[in-house]
């Protein structure tokens, strides 16, 4: 079920007052969420002006994790990284030492699982469970209106007693398996988007510097079997020259290091995943950490000498180039059955007539584009495989995901009879896509 606030927190499990520490702009719509719902919400956050939307919705403040946790049926952290998750849940002001036992801890942060299983190791010791439970906007910040997933791993009981408090502030939870197998599937998610959004960064680059207007390449590759949730919904916040503040550079660093981590944990080849992180890493070293996450297309518009910005242009997202838009108040439901925002995008420039060299172009973008997509749902699997995942779980995962694309909603339910693609030997330095990694000759 999705948010309604017109069902009191007496009826799900007993379960009153929630403790939530981090209200950035992950966790203050889902505090939200739950205020609505009837819940008494204590927070905490190092940065406390984070917290005054919540607050004047009525959260309760407290000075430490301990305090905001203390006689909390739930303690749910979202927090940027792995380092901020530890230092929040233990220590003397850590929320665990607020804990009591027969309480459950939810972190909802996209981090190390190894970090994890070491605070629930502590957890277990004084009687509290665990569960991780990282989200996936299913459209651009779904969180905002609890249209995201929840990939659970943990005891099944402890899942079952924080079951409704999850459909509260979000659409769809999936119980994986144990902890580390929720953090394997939004990774393997991840790969998918962070593929998506340098591919088609590099495929308008490209189209722009042969003389095709920005959204008019846009507009091609959203009606395509190119298509996927990177293209359609984050895009455009490239061609407002925004690059999308909803979500920082400093984090999509931190999940593809992580990515690339568990391969090598599994043995897992992981080629294009791999040369995706390089790019987010090279990213993270010529820009500040907390600029939007987009910005990594940017390394490709210096190469390819263009900029991707459509002249007055304005993204209909308050996370673009306007902060004033008002939030999203109509929706659309797609095939699959996912809800999405109904957005006009008005492009102040009108279309130019292209010539037959770029409309082959467009045309052969398109299916590198879809061939991307292809490839990288291949490695997606390995890396779902690898944790012990299902086929059918990974399929699942992916298709209420934010790395959804037209080829994994049309294809991926092939997988388990017959490999699309071996990647074993397939890809090489050499066969490298070259939206992935550019090569030099095609840059003169």
């Amino acid at each position: 079920m999705s948010a309604a606030g017109a069902v009191s927190a007496a009826h799900f499990r007993n379960v009153e007052r929630i403790g939530f520490i981090g209200t950035g702009s992950m966790g203050r719509p889902m505090i939200a969420k739950l205020l609505q719902a009837g819940f008494q919400v204590h927070v905490y956050d190092i940065n406390a002006a984070a917290s005054t939307d919540v607050l004047e919705k009525g959260a309760r403040w407290h000075d430490t994790p301990s305090e905001a946790a203390r006689d909390c049926e739930i303690v749910i952290t979202c927090l940027p990284l792995p380092h901020d998750v530890f230092d929040n849940m233990t220590g003397e002001r850590g929320a665990l030492a607020g804990m009591t036992p027969g309480s459950v801890w939810i972190d909802m942060s996209t981090t190390d699982y190894h970090n994890t299983v070491e605070i629930a190791r502590r957890a277990a010791a004084i009687g509290v469970d665990s569960l991780e439970a990282p989200a996936s906007n299913l459209s651009h910040m779904g969180v905002d209106f609890a249209n995201v997933s929840f990939f659970v791993g943990g005891p099944s009981e402890a899942y079952v007693r924080s079951e409704t408090v999850l459909q509260t502030i979000g659409a769809v939870p999936f119980h994986v398996g144990d902890i580390g197998q929720g953090q394997s599937a939004k990774l393997l998610t991840n790969l998918l988007f962070y593929t998506a959004a340098v591919a088609s960064g590099h495929a308008l680059c490209q189209s722009v510097r042969e003389g095709v207007p920005a959204q008019q390449a846009w507009h091609k590759f959203v009606a395509s079997s190119a298509n996927s949730v990177a293209i359609e919904q984050f895009v455009p916040f490239l061609l407002d020259g925004s690059y999308d503040r909803s979500c920082t550079l400093e984090i999509a660093v931190k999940d593809m290091g992580l990515t690339v981590q568990l391969a090598d944990e599994l043995g897992v080849e992981l080629p294009i995943g791999r040369a995706v992180e390089r790019r987010y890493s090279e990213a993270g070293r010529k820009f500040d950490r907390h600029d939007s996450h987009l910005r990594v297309v940017a390394l490709a518009e210096m190469v390819f000498g263009v900029r991707l910005q459509v002249p007055g242009y304005r993204a209909p997202s308050r996370y673009g180039a306007d902060p004033r838009h008002p939030p999203d108040q109509e929706f659309l439901t797609d095939h699959i059955g996912r809800i999405k925002p109904k957005r006009e995008h008005v492009f102040p420039l009108d279309d130019v007539p292209l010539t037959d060299i770029q409309i082959r172009l467009l045309k052969s973008l398109v299916d590198e584009l879809t061939h991307v997509n292809r490839l990288i749902l291949d490695e997606a699997f390995d890396l779902g495989r690898g944790m012990g995942l299902s086929d059918v779980l990974i399929h699942d995962v992916i298709t209420w995901s934010v790395g959804a694309s037209a080829w994994s909603d049309s294809h991926a339910q092939q997988y388990g009879s017959e490999r699309l693609v071996h990647l074993a030997g397939a890809i090489s330095p050499l066969t490298m896509p070259h939206l992935i990694c550019p090569r030099m000759e095609e840059l003169s």
